[in-house]
């Protein structure tokens, strides 16, 4: 490239066409990356001060060059700038404040003018070589596409693409798939970035997508939407679930999955390194959907938990291993699959649970309502939890209860709501005694037992309210329970790990209240702001 700047007409047009045909480019850019270097060479034969300006034809290959100079009275910049009569021998006509043409003979160009424009031009091509690379990818994420492995970088194998390079990061990777260089591969495009180093186009055959769109291309009922993935999940390189659902009721799409003599899926299985693939019927009831997806396993019962997002499952005590599966795999599978966390549990732990928790209730409508534990396992029995549902439940539903009539609801009721009161109260104290301004009482959605427990974790004033945002609010913790292999007893086999949540997490506050309680808080800054000002006014005028 160090010739274009001294080369003949036809030779600068040559290599312009060369350059933009091996870089599927615009002509019109190398010719303009061709200017701007003549320009910058020319400059420093001239003069960096002078305004010098280069046109190459892209047709004849002509050059011109010339200076761009402004006619004054009186004359500063002599690089810039030339008197009326100066200009007139330049071009006749002209008048003060134009801006006229001074052509410039063509320059011979040095070695080093040489190598200077030849980074100029490599630098504009390249730049507009990344601008075409990131234009053809930028829509293309979700897509499978097939490159050739060119390197192995510490750990990340860099792919071509043919007219780019994506890369497969480690964790992207299938563990312990070897990556050959020359070798094809097939990945699924993630993302599309635009960096300073040029577009980052990042693979992965690790994504629960790569397996979908790999499906699509072996299971023609899917490519034609007949068959549909509705979710995927995987642990690659040792095992996937994936539930489908058939829009044809006369297709099995779960057959059709797995093909004649399983060939379809075996295809998919070789592409993923032998990964072994649930392929589960979907279905809209919650319930009957993980029962599947926990497969082989049996289940005896499913309870789901919708508010906290959360299913319990019960199984026979000779199922809990093949349920949770090895290293707790099957069931994390399950999980991310149905989106909801899932605890299994046996029918000896399900039934002390159930036990223990009737005990608790019952023990506690026994001493806040002032009654018999007959009467109290009465109400745990209909289903009632908590105070609150039996003081403000429609009073036929307790009066309904077999045993009960209206003049016993109506007595359960005003001494749950007496009960609620003591509450509130003690839990106002409480909340004094932390510090906690009554300022915060007067916000939306919140209780005393809320107001202490932000006492607790050091939110004491409306400042220290209004600084949180709403997830740090009201985020609710998330428990992962991971088991080990085999049956051991309880005590041993289970390990709750709790993720930091919001403050309020544990009251199941919505996110559009957390937004209200937050915005409530600020309210008083914008309050503040007119009474700065006024201050501020009263101080100038003084």
């Amino acid at each position: 490239m160090a010739s274009p700047i001294s080369a003949n007409r036809a030779e600068l047009l040559a290599i312009a066409t060369s350059v933009a045909t091996e870089k599927m480019i615009d002509k019109s850019i190398v010719i303009e990356a061709m200017e701007e270097a003549i320009q910058k060479s020319a400059r420093s034969r001239y003069g960096a001060e002078n305004d010098i300006r280069a046109k190459l034809d892209p047709r004849t290959g002509d050059l011109r060059l010339w200076r761009v100079v402004e006619v004054v009275e009186e004359v500063e910049d002599y690089f810039k700038q030339v008197d009326l009569k100066a200009a007139e021998k330049l071009q006749p006509g002209a008048k003060i404040g134009d801006f006229i043409v001074d052509p410039l003979p063509a320059v011979e160009l040095g070695r080093i003018d040489a190598q200077s424009a030849k980074q100029v031009i490599f630098q504009k091509v390249r730049d507009a070589e990344r601008e075409r690379q990131y234009e053809e990818f930028k829509d293309r994420g979700g897509e499978l596409i097939t490159g050739v492995i060119k390197s192995v970088e510490f750990g990340h194998v860099i792919v071509n693409l043919g007219r780019a390079e994506g890369v497969i990061r480690r964790d992207q990777q299938i563990p312990r798939e070897a990556a050959r260089v020359g070798e094809r591969v097939r990945a699924y495009i993630m993302k599309v970035e635009r960096q300073n180093r040029g577009p980052q186009i990042f693979l992965s055959r690790a994504h629960p997508e790569f397996m979908k769109l790999l499906f699509a291309q072996e299971v023609p009922e899917i490519y034609d939407n007949i068959i549909e993935i509705k979710a995927a999940a995987r642990d690659p390189g040792s095992r996937a679930k994936i539930g489908v659902i058939s829009r044809d009721s006369s297709i099995d799409p779960v057959g059709a999955c797995v093909g004649m003599k399983g060939s379809r899926v075996q295809a998919v299985v070789q592409e993923l390194q032998g990964e072994k693939i649930d392929i589960i019927p979907w279905s809209e009831d919650t319930a009957t959907f993980v029962v599947n997806a926990l497969q082989p396993a049996t289940v005896s019962r499913v309870v789901i938990d919708e508010e906290e997002s959360r299913i319990e499952v019960v199984v026979p005590d000779d199922q809990l291993s093949l349920a949770i599966g090895r290293r707790g795999q099957n069931v994390r599978l399950a999980s991310q699959l149905t989106g909801s966390q899932i605890d299994i549990l046996t029918d000896a732990e399900s039934s002390e649970k159930r036990q223990r928790e009737f005990s608790e209730r019952s023990k506690m409508f026994e001493e806040e309502l002032d009654v018999d534990e007959t009467l109290s396992q009465l109400l745990v029995a209909e289903g009632f939890t908590e105070l609150e549902e039996v003081a403000y439940i429609e009073l036929s539903e307790i009066a309904n209860i077999e045993g009960f009539d209206e003049e016993l609801g109506a007595e359960l009721q005003s001494r749950a709501v007496e009960a609620l009161e003591r509450r509130e109260e003690a839990n106002r104290e409480a909340r004094r005694a932390l510090g906690v301004d009554d300022a915060l009482a007067e916000m939306p959605h919140l209780n005393e037992a809320m107001l202490v427990t932000l006492g607790k974790a050091g939110i004491k004033t409306l400042d220290d309210l209004a600084d949180l945002a709403t997830d740090e609010l009201i985020a609710k913790k998330r428990v992962e329970q991971r088991r080990r292999e085999g049956s051991a007893p309880p005590q041993r086999r289970d390990k709750r790990e709790e993720d930091k949540g919001g403050v309020l997490g544990e009251y199941g506050l919505t996110e559009d209240q957390g937004n209200e309680i937050i915005m409530a808080a600020r309210a008083h800054w914008f309050d503040e702001e007119p009474e700065l000002e006024e201050a501020a006014d009263a101080d100038s005028s003084q």
